[in-house]
């Protein structure tokens, strides 16, 4: 009996595990008849030098496959979720204009398809049926303006209604022009065209409010924008932007946010492409629909080979069109959309939300602090050969920005000029950076000022000597007798260069009558010129003069005299300045003394000085200062009312007249000294 009831309980297992496994085949079958797969391509010529690309599924798509393109190398690639590659294999070659051949990779249950052409295409996909068709535009040739056209986003096929909430322009960071449109959805079909020098948007099915349709001149905002018009056409809304020069754009959207930046084209002969200032990868173009922000930043490390780590914690989807964007960019965009961080070490990206790479490095950083309090200090010595060791421990002890840890200490030895330094080893390690880029020789500068002073004299004077002499008369009784004689002596300079002298007398020789005049005319020009060179560091003052000094006597407290000395110094003081770019800043005090006129025995000091600061090229000349001095004087000596007689009156009168000029100007040479250069 207990047989018979064994033999039932193990013919029971048996059946049970037979149901099982028929069970599992079948759904193993109908979960392999629920993923798509592509059975077929095919690509045929059509007129216009158009390209259509038949893609065989093996069950009608549900909406088309998100797609993006590359510009280097000219690619289109086309994601096919829960699908697989039913063609046998991975590559099938093509010869049909610029379609080279198409790569079906399979990867899950996910199968990416890639289009490898000669030169980049614009193109347009639909489905009919089974099958993907998609269709790449020939480059046709025509006499037209050119147009240049992109389907940035498809339309769903519903009779919603769409509409534009907010159209705005903006100046980025940059200098590029920025259009910021606000959408009521993130399901708005998009065309961008370029025609001529116009660039136009299309919203398709999208309403414009009335208060949006407007014609902006934005050309004060300093972008290549100049006018941004809005206005609804039919059924759609369009944006024609103006832009200036040569320019290039690019376009993305973030979820109801539509963004188009235009920015002007520097050429540069050695690069034809260049990305946005900042950004320096490939381009490429994406158009998603409610992709997972993992599944985006795999097709980004797809693209660029590069080896990304996504945290645990990053989720979530968005709506992603991009059109022409650097690579970098676009992951910029997708890690700011979703609140990301990134690090980046060699060619693996570590992403993941900014409070937890935040924490983390956070943590590091307490860990560090840790370690180096209980790290192990060790005594490093060293030599300096230009900068004094005292100096240097002021600098690397300084309170307000301590360079040295708390356990560490710095002395100097002035002998030998050498620098003790206790502490751990990574802070030692900074200290002998610091000493590596300031023990360093001082540049050395050579000022040379020249004083130039320049005089110009005039002088000229005009005199007359008239003298009278009688015999001695006869007096009356009762006088004195005495001689009778007359003199009007006004006399030209004493140095005259030219003189007229008559006499008159009687034939007896009793009285006479002289007459003498004296002309004079100095002409002269004088110069001066003094030039004081000093040769001193990188700021560093300098100071050299020469000079005399006067002797005068002086009365003491005590009622004694003693003897003093004022000096008259010609003298140059100079603190130099070198710049980065090999300019030299001077702050300058010059000055040139002379003795001037004694005044009871104590000489006064004629004193011409100047102090400034400059900025000159090295090797230049410039003026600091000028002094233009002019004296004339006009004087006249005569005879009262004989000197006001006409013509005669010159007899008896003296005219002088003097003009004197007297300029000073300084001019500053500062010149940077090499190792091979000297005074000479």
């Amino acid at each position: 009996m207990r047989q018979f009831g064994n033999s039932i309980w193990s013919a029971t297992r048996i059946a049970l595990i037979v149901l099982s496994m028929n069970a599992l085949c079948a759904y193993a079958q109908d979960s392999t008849d629920e993923m798509n797969a592509i059975q077929s391509i095919s690509a045929t010529n059509l007129q216009g030098g158009k390209v259509v690309i038949k893609v065989g599924l093996k069950k009608p798509l549900e909406v088309q496959p998100a797609a993006f393109t590359i510009n280097t190398p000219p690619r289109i690639a086309f994601d096919f979720p829960n699908t697989a590659n039913a063609l046998g294999k991975s590559i099938q070659e093509f010869a049909e204009g610029d379609l080279r051949s198409a790569n079906i990779v399979q990867a899950g249950n996910r199968t990416r398809l890639v289009i490898n052409l000669n030169q980049l295409l614009s193109y347009d996909s639909q489905l009919e049926g089974n099958d993907l068709l998609i269709t790449l535009q020939g480059k046709a040739s025509s006499v037209s303006e050119p147009i240049s056209s992109a389907r940035f986003a498809e339309a769903k096929q519903l009779e919603q209604k769409h509409n534009l909430r907010d159209v705005d322009f903006r100046r980025g960071k940059n200098g590029e022009g920025r259009i910021q449109v606000d959408l009521s959805d993130n399901n708005v079909g998009i065309d961008i065209k370029q025609q001529g020098k116009l660039l136009i948007v299309d919203f398709v099915q999208a309403g414009l409010p009335r208060n949006l349709q407007r014609k902006l001149d934005v050309t004060d905002f300093g972008t290549p924008v100049q006018i941004l018009d809005t206005f609804a056409q039919g059924q759609n809304t369009r944006v024609v932007i103006e832009p200036k020069g040569v320019w290039e754009y690019s376009a993305y959207q973030t979820d109801n946010r539509f963004i188009i930046e235009v920015k002007a084209l520097i050429e540069d002969p050695t690069k034809l492409n260049k990305g946005l200032p900042g950004y320096s990868g490939d381009k490429l173009t994406l158009n998603f629909q409610n992709i997972t922000t993992r599944e985006a930043l795999n097709v980004i490390a797809d693209f660029t080979n590069l080896n990304i780590v996504i945290s645990d914690t990053v989720s979530g989807s968005l709506t992603l069109r991009l059109k022409d964007v650097p690579w970098d960019q676009a992951l910029d965009i997708i890690l700011q959309s979703r609140g990301l961080d990134m690090r980046k070490n060699g060619n693996v990206i570590q992403v993941a939300p900014r409070e937890e790479i935040a924490s983390k490095e956070k943590l590091e950083l307490s860990a560090r602090q840790d370690i180096s309090e209980i790290e192990v200090v060790r005594t490093e010595s060293f030599q300096l050969s230009y900068s004094k060791a005292q100096d240097v421990v002021l600098l690397i002890t300084n309170a307000t920005q301590r360079m040295l840890s708390k356990r560490g200490s710095a002395v100097a030895d002035i002998r030998t000029n050498t620098l003790f330094v206790q502490d751990t080893a990574s802070r030692l390690d900074e200290v002998r950076k610091v000493i590596k880029q300031i023990d360093i020789p001082v540049r050395q500068v050579m000022i040379e000022a020249r004083f130039v002073a320049a005089g110009d004299s005039f002088n000229r004077t005009l005199g007359a000597n008239l003298n009278a002499t009688a015999p001695t008369t006869t007096n009356p009784p009762g006088f004195t007798g005495g001689t009778i004689t007359g003199s009007v002596n006004l006399p030209g300079a004493a140095t005259g260069t030219g003189g007229l002298a008559l006499s008159f007398f009687n034939a007896t020789a009793t009285k006479t009558l002289n007459l003498e005049l004296n002309a004079s005319e100095l002409d002269g020009k004088t110069k001066n010129i003094a030039s004081p060179r000093v040769v001193t560091g990188d700021k560093l003052e300098a100071t050299i003069s020469s000079g005399v000094e006067i002797p005068y006597q002086q009365a003491t407290s005590s009622g004694a005299t003693n003897v003093a000395f004022a000096n008259a110094v010609l003298s140059l003081k100079v603190t130099p300045q070198i710049t980065p770019d090999n300019r030299i800043s001077m702050k300058i005090a010059a000055n040139q003394d002379t003795v001037g006129t004694i005044y009871s025995g104590v000489p006064s000091i004629n004193t011409k000085k100047v102090e400034t600061q400059v900025l000159v090229e090295n090797g230049g000349t410039v003026v600091i200062g000028g002094i233009y001095t002019q004296d004339i004087s006009d004087s006249v000596q005569g005879v009262p009312l004989l000197s006001e007689i006409p013509i005669l009156g010159w007899l008896f009168k003296q005219d002088t007249s003097t003009t004197a000029k007297q300029e000073l100007l300084i001019f500053i040479t500062p010149k940077i000294l090499k190792d091979s250069l000297n005074l000479n």
